[in-house]
C-alpha cells in the first residue's frame, strides 16, 4: 500500500445468486479475474460490494473469503467502520483484520455525525486508534451515508501516528490530492484516487495509484493507466484513454452496480445482475449505452499498446 509502484486497487463488487445469497463461487471468479488483469491489491467489503447491505457475518466471511482466494499475491483491505458507537467499530475492526487483511479502512462519514466538528472527528479518530492496537489502517472519504473530506492536516495527524497507510481519495479535487500529498511522507502510506477525470495529473502528482469503479468494467484499462502514465511516447493514447473514461462516466454511474455487472457478464464471467441497493432499473435504453460502452472499448483496446 505504497508508493513503490503505481498500482490499481478495484473496489470489489459482491455477486450475489438470484435468490440473494452471495454467490462465492463468482466470488472468485471474480477474484481471479482482478488479479489477471495485473492489480497491485484489492478493497474487498465496500460501497460498491453493498456492504451496508450485508450482515456483520457476511462482512466477515466475504472478506475471508477473497483472503483466501487470493493467498497472499496482493494486499486486501477492507472496511471495518460501520453504525454504533465508537467501541462498537473499533470491536468489529479488530474482527476484520483478523481474517488475514492487510489494513483496516475507515469511514470518514461514520467516525462523526455529518454537523459534529472536525474536532470531534479527529478526536475520535484516535479514540479508535487506540482501541485497535496494532491494526493498520487507512481511510475512505466514502458518500454514504455523507461524505466527509479529510483535510491535509487532519491526513498527516493520522499517518504520522504510524497507524494509517492508505487512503481513498474522493475530494475530486486535484489541488486537495497535492495538499495531501505535500504533508504525509511516509514511504509505507499510498493515497488512492477514485476520480478518473484527472487520474494521469494525480499519478504525476505522487498518488500511490487509482482505486476507481471504472475498474469494474475494464480493470486491465486502468492497470495500464499505472504502468504508463509518466511514458511520453505514449502521450496520445493516454489522452484517448482519459477522454474515454470521461465520456463514459455516465454511464458508468448509472445505475451502478448493476451496469458492472452486466458488463462483467459481456466478459464472459457468470455474474447476476442482482443487487440488493436500490440503485433504479436496468432499462433497456441503460443497457444500449453498455452495450455501445464496451464496443467504444474494444475499438479503444485495438488502439492502445497492450
Amino acid at each position: 500500500m505504497n508508493n513503490s509502484k503505481k498500482g490499481f486497487i478495484p473496489v470489489m463488487l459482491t455477486p450475489f445468486n438470484n435468490d440473494g445469497s452471495i454467490d462465492y463461487k463468482t466470488l472468485t471468479a471474480l477474484t481471479e479475474l482482478y488479479l489477471k488483469s495485473g492489480v497491485t491489491g484489492l478493497f474487498a467489503n465496500c460501497l460498491s460490494s453493498e456492504m451496508f447491505e450485508l450482515s456483520e457475518a457476511e462482512r466477515l466471511q466475504l472478506t475471508k473469503h477473497v483472503v483466501d482466494v487470493v493467498a497472499g499475491q496482493v494486499p486486501i483491505v477492507a472496511t471495518g467502520t460501520f453504525e454504533g458507537t465508537i467501541q462498537q467499530q473499533a470491536d468489529f475492526t479488530n474482527k476484520i483484520y483478523g481474517t488475514g487483511i492487510e489494513a483496516v479502512i475507515l469511514i470518514s462519514g461514520l467516525l462523526a455525525k455529518e454537523n459534529d466538528s472536525d474536532a470531534v472527528f479527529v478526536d475520535n479518530v484516535h479514540q479508535l486508534l487506540n482501541l485497535t492496537p496494532g491494526v493498520p489502517t487507512g481511510f475512505y472519504e466514502c458518500p454514504v451515508p455523507y461524505k466527509r473530506v479529510l483535510t491535509a492536516s487532519q491526513l498527516e495527524d493520522f499517518v504520522n501516528t504510524g497507524r494509517v497507510v492508505y487512503h481513498k481519495d474522493t475530494s475530486l479535487d486535484i489541488n486537495q490530492i497535492k495538499a495531501k500529498l505535500s504533508v504525509v511522507k511516509n514511504p509505507d502510506f499510498g493515497l488512492y484516487d477514485a476520480y478518473m477525470v484527472h487520474a494521469i495529473e494525480s499519478l504525476k502528482a505522487g498518488s500511490a495509484g487509482l482505486s476507481c469503479i471504472q475498474g469494474n468494467f475494464f480493470p486491465e484499462l486502468i492497470v495500464w493507466i499505472c504502468d504508463n502514465y509518466n511514458d511520453a511516447s505514449k502521450a496520445d493514447e493516454l489522452a484517448a484513454v482519459q477522454q474515454f473514461l470521461e465520456s463514459n462516466m455516465g454511464v458508468m454511474h448509472d445505475v451502478y452496480p448493476i451496469v458492472a455487472k452486466y458488463a462483467l457478464q459481456k466478459r464472459g464471467l457468470s455474474i447476476s445482475n442482482f443487487t440488493r441497493r436500490e440503485v433504479g432499473n436496468f432499462t433497456p435504453i441503460v443497457k444500449n449505452a453498455v452495450d455501445q460502452l464496451q464496443n467504444e472499448y474494444d475499438i479503444l483496446q485495438s488502439e492502445l499498446s497492450f
